[in-house]
């Protein structure tokens, strides 16, 4: 398996955006590459930083793509398929979140750093019925805020970016998962206040 990744990386690393999009494709669907988005994407950055932008651009759009193959799997092989993957409480944990908060419980794990149960909540997306639509954006928002603070970090720190994720991620998420929730609230108290305001009588 070792030399197989070893093959990826490098024929990614030679196509450069599009292997971005093919690596975060085949690791957000059915064959796991652990980190190896990652570490690709702070290559790249690192020796091509105007480029910051297309490649994070490109890893979304792989990771997008590659999360409703394996949303579209659940949705048509349900709940039994899942449990012969999954085994434990962990299915009926994350069920329970995906009925009674919907795309939030997709777009937190879509934040954090592996190892997280990322791939169990998008099958799990699929099983409950969660819209295609609503799926792919709570994905492309999440994978968008965790893959341009790593191409900000890249920019930034060159490689060393790799080490500063492994260490502090789960801070990062947890402050991304704070400043999405307050932009979600002020949004819906912004809708529901406009919602609620009597409209002008007309001359």
């Amino acid at each position: 398996m070792g030399e197989f990744v070893d093959r990826v990386r490098s024929f990614a690393l030679v196509l450069g955006a599009p292997g971005l999009f093919l690596v975060s494709f085949l690791d957000s669907s059915f064959l796991p590459l652990p980190g190896i988005t990652d570490v690709l994407l702070v290559v790249m950055v690192t020796r091509n930083p105007g480029a910051m932008l297309w490649y994070v651009v490109m890893t979304v759009a792989g990771s997008v793509a590659g999360c409703l193959v394996l949303h579209y799997i659940g949705r048509k092989g349900g709940e039994a398929l899942v449990r012969k993957r999954f085994t434990g409480d962990r299915v009926e944990r994350a069920l329970r979140a995906l009925r009674n908060n919907g795309v939030i419980a997709v777009l937190i794990p879509s934040l954090l750093p592996p190892p997280s149960p990322f791939k169990l909540m998008v099958l799990l997306a699929g099983v409950v019925g969660i819209s295609a639509g609503r799926f792919a954006t709570a994905i492309a928002i999440g994978r968008a805020v965790r893959y341009l603070a790593l191409g900000y970090l890249s920019v930034k720190y060159g490689e060393q970016a790799s080490a500063y994720m492994r260490e502090n991620g789960a801070t990062v998420s947890i402050v991304a998962v704070a400043v999405l929730a307050a932009g979600f609230g002020i949004f819906m108290l912004w809708r529901r206040l406009n919602n609620g305001e009597p409209k002008a009588d007309r001359i």
